[in-house]
């Protein structure tokens, strides 16, 4: 086995995915702190900086206790390198999160306890499936009073269509809560367990130990048994291979606030998850341990510094070895590139990578060179694919309060595009721009940084357009044709690429069938060649 490969198969890059509320920051907090990243986990709501969570940065985010932009966290526990992806947990931030989840290999969802599979879950898990990435599951908030597990595992298997193997199996919930059987490990692990506690201690009691009677009462210990064998009747037996193809989940429970469950969990992301996986391009799949370098840009963040007004583009690492100022070239415009500053972050804190390897996640300082979907490549030319624009649902007219700061307007929307926080579209006819979001909450987003970051007051407003299409066509006449014809409804985004902006539904189709030849789409997919 080659170095490179060595390496590869020590990683484990993977993305925490849940509904707002499961319990996913507390969650990444607790992991990080088995991993030894950090020394004090915060709640995520507590009072004082030093409280915060420590994978939001923003203020909008630290006030409403919600994520909505993606932190990436290396750390090494057992002998690997972990890459956790800290996703946004508000759908309106869908976009963000699809991009992310092209960078991992493996996924871990979180799940209340008493509320199941929730609405954003369901769609995450949607985005999972399109792109083959294996689920683990962490049913969260045990001690608390919670919905029958049984229920919870059918809802997992009926809604999501996914096979599930209870790992661990609750003994009691809420206020009754005991603890879980290691349906794995084959002992007892109590809820009042210490962090510090061993590994596979053999002293773990076993379902028919009489400890365990002692420790649970009669009643509940016969109920834990009739469970667990009940379980494990009903389900199949853990299959990786139908795991790392997207079939089967297996099902951990516990709670992230009291660290139970969390070394169990990150024990079965290093023994199950899949090391980095063949990336799709064109014109062919790249593998992790081929020789020379490639990578992809899934997210660019501006302004994680505001003293220094930085701009850091995340790149995935495909294949090869990573060395520090070494050159890579642009696909986009074939330019080459010296990375000489690459970053390996733990949420805001910082040092510099001497190297890299397949799996791994680095930054890239740059000055609005690097975009998302920018594919970088050591040899050949090649486009890594499946990572979208996707059409806005809601259009705003931006109004500037001071006239003589366009210039600087237009740089804030730009380099907000460039992040992906927001399609910026510029009218063919009128002046002024547009923007488009999927959610209201990204509106507030844009408000508070255009203001904090650029010092630059603005606002919203409706505008008389509802959706927007990329339009493209194969005969360039019959493009021209369709331009010439709909100038007061047509605009082009950031790659001067024209969009066509419906005032309704009816707009849409009848366009559509005015102009058969031509292709009027929801997303656009970055080109090499563009």
């Amino acid at each position: 086995m080659s170095d490179i490969a060595q390496h590869a198969q020590t990683r484990r890059t993977f993305a925490i995915i849940s509904h707002p509320d499961a319990g996913k920051t507390t969650l990444t907090e607790k992991l990080l702190l088995l991993g030894g990243a950090i020394r004090m986990a915060g709640q995520v709501k507590a009072r004082g900086e030093n409280r915060r969570a420590r994978s939001d940065w923003m203020k909008i985010e630290q006030a409403r206790g919600i994520s909505v932009t993606t932190s990436v966290m290396t750390f090494e526990y057992r002998g690997a390198t972990f890459n956790l992806l800290d996703t946004p947990g508000h759908e309106d931030f869908s976009e963000d999160t699809y991009r992310t989840l092209t960078a991992v290999d493996s996924a871990i969802m979180v799940v209340d306890a008493a509320k199941g599979i929730e609405a954003q879950t369901r769609k995450l898990f949607e985005v999972c499936r399109l792109r083959n990435v294996p689920i683990i599951t962490f049913v969260n908030k045990m001690d608390r009073e919670g919905r029958d597990p049984f229920d919870i595992m059918d809802e997992v298997a009926e809604t999501l269509a996914l096979d599930t193997v209870p790992m661990m199996w609750p003994a009691g919930g809420g206020g009754t809560f005991k603890g879980c059987y290691s349906v794995r490990d084959g002992g007892f692990v109590a809820f009042d367990t210490p962090e510090s506690a061993p590994e596979n201690d053999p002293a773990l009691p076993k379902l028919d130990d009489n400890g365990l009677v002692n420790l649970l009462g009669k009643d509940a210990h016969a109920e834990l048994v009739d469970h667990v064998e009940l379980a494990q009747g009903a389900c199949p037996d853990f299959d990786l291979q139908s795991y790392r193809e997207g079939h089967m989940t297996p099902v951990f429970f516990g709670s992230a606030l009291k660290s139970f469950g969390i070394r169990q969990l990150l024990n079965a992301v290093l023994d199950f998850a899949p090391a980095p996986r063949p990336q799709p391009a064109h014109p062919r799949p790249i593998h992790p341990d081929e020789d020379k370098v490639t990578g992809f840009v899934f997210k660019v963040q501006a302004n994680m510094d505001p003293k220094h007004r930085d701009r850091i583009a995340f790149m995935r690492l495909c294949s090869g070895r990573f060395k520090r100022s070494m050159r890579l070239t642009l696909m986009s415009s074939g330019k080459s590139l010296s990375i000489h500053n690459p970053i390996m972050f733990f949420a805001q804190s910082r040092d510099l990578a001497e190297e890299a390897w397949p799996g791994d996640i680095i930054g890239i300082p740059n000055h609005g060179t690097l975009r998302v979907g920018e594919t970088l490549s050591e040899g050949e030319k090649i486009h890594f694919t499946g990572i979208p624009d996707f059409a806005p649902e809601i259009l705003q007219r931006v109004r500037l309060d001071d006239p003589l700061k366009a210039k600087h307007l237009q740089k804030a929307l730009e380099s907000l595009a460039e992040e992906g926080v927001t399609q910026v579209f510029r009218p063919q006819i009128g002046a002024g721009w547009i923007v488009g979001v999927v959610g209201r909450l990204q509106i507030d987003v844009l408000l508070t940084r255009i203001g904090q970051e650029y010092g630059i007051q603005v606002g919203f407003e409706d505008s008389p357009f509802v959706t927007a299409r990329w339009v493209s066509a194969d005969d360039p006449a019959e493009l021209r044709r369709f331009t010439d014809r709909n100038k007061a409804s047509l605009a082009e985004d950031r790659d001067a690429c024209p969009v066509y902006m419906a005032r309704n539904l009816w707009d849409m189709n009848r366009v559509q069938e005015d102009f058969p030849k031509l292709r009027f789409t929801a997303t656009r997919e970055r080109s090499f060649s563009s």
